[in-house]
């Protein structure tokens, strides 16, 4: 039986890793700048995170989600702590595409309406609100037949209104820092006036967090920042550290009842273990003042590269855009110099998510690795 190949592969295969570096079959050392679209966030094979994991396979492996777990409530208390995100309820899956179906679904339950309003560039996954997100044109959603997705333009309040008070968006759903579309992210005012629109309009505001969160961003959530309270926030990714995990965490005006939402693997105990150690981590070892701290170090850096034409993102969530299309760049990064990096919608943007225990040696690493292949391929 062959794979369905629907994805592009480079020819390496790893083995093994730690913290920052991946090791392939042939014993070869590379300096991971993307984990895995920001999926490794306290770096591979954190010994706390092997031995929690560990430890779980010794006891119970899985059990479903009809059984009590309380590893759930530690989770959810450890993650308000955490987080500050104070009487939020947590609803458990497994990925982020499954934390944004049913975000949407529960939006639509709520307030009884279904449609959804989207951003140009966005990308939520393989769910409902991104099948567009490549083209930007309307689509009829798989989630619901009557369910619809617009898509405006990232700041463009006015059309957002518009769209809202026609009384049939259930949801706006809104990454903070565009993460596929290139790292793009709107201004304060557009954030607290969306805020508004959806409170006027009895709209939910979803703040997908999948690739922003979990302290990517220098805060744990990326629109703490603006000072906004989203009515849901999707999660996953550097939540598990590699461990498939996802999450919602859903206001209080939002009620709950059986059978509203359900997930398969959703909140078992071996997630539950990952997701634990991933806070108790950043927690111990400061990791969001490392992003914070290593962002900046990086910004400073890049002021002297050859022909960058802008830098993007915030945290952890970088970006290195220059006039040319930078594909052969990130394979000479690869091959030449053994560094992951990241593509994205914008062919002339190179995306940085490594994980957030990155010092700057490493950082410092790159960029005379990164000026070496801009000289050769003569990028000035």
């Amino acid at each position: 039986m062959s794979l369905f190949d629907v994805y592009p592969l480079y020819d390496v295969t790893p083995v093994k890793a730690k913290d920052v570096y991946v090791y392939d079959d042939q014993g070869l050392e590379y300096l991971d700048l993307y984990g895995g679209h920001a999926v490794i966030s306290i770096g591979h094979s954190h010994p706390e995170y092997v031995k929690a994991l560990s430890d779980q396979l010794q006891n119970i492996g899985f059990y479903s989600n009809a059984v009590q777990n309380p590893l759930q409530n530690e989770l959810a208390e450890k993650l308000e702590q955490v987080s500050k995100c104070k009487e939020y309820q947590l609803f458990l899956c497994s990925s982020g595409a499954e934390a944004n179906e049913n975000a949407l679904k529960l939006a639509s339950f709520h307030n009884q309406k279904h449609r959804v309003l989207a951003f140009k560039n966005s990308f939520h996954g393989r769910t409902s609100a991104a099948v567009a997100a490549t083209d930007n044109q309307k689509i009829i959603s798989p989630l619901n037949a009557q369910q619809q997705v617009n898509f405006v333009e990232l700041g463009d309040l006015e059309t957002v209104e518009s769209i809202l008070k026609q009384d049939e968006t259930c949801a706006v759903i809104l990454e903070t820092i565009q993460g596929v579309g290139g790292l793009d992210e709107a201004c304060l005012g557009f954030h607290k006036g969306l805020e508004l629109l959806c409170e006027k309009y009895n709209t939910c505001l979803i703040a997908d967090e999948v690739q922003s969160g979990f302290g990517r961003s220098g805060d744990f959530f990326a629109f703490q920042k603006y000072g906004i309270q989203p009515d849901i926030i999707s999660m996953a990714k550097g939540m598990g550290n590699g461990f498939p995990v996802g999450g919602i965490l859903i206001h209080p005006k939002i009620k709950a009842s059986f059978g509203l939402l359900g997930t398969t693997f959703g909140g078992n105990h071996l997630a539950c273990q990952a997701a634990l150690s991933v806070l108790k981590v950043i927690q111990n070892e400061t990791l969001m003042s490392n992003a914070t701290e290593m962002s900046a170090y990086f910004k400073a850096k890049a002021k002297s590269v050859s022909g960058l034409k802008a830098f993007k993102g915030r945290g952890l969530m970088l970006g290195l855009e220059f006039d040319v299309p930078v594909s052969g760049l990130r394979k000479n990064l690869l091959f030449n110099q053994r560094m992951f990096t990241g593509s994205s919608k914008n062919p002339n943007l190179i995306r940085i998510l490594p994980p957030l225990t990155i010092q700057k040696s490493h950082l410092d690493r790159f960029f005379e690795a990164l000026q070496v292949e801009l000289n050769h391929l003569n990028i000035n």
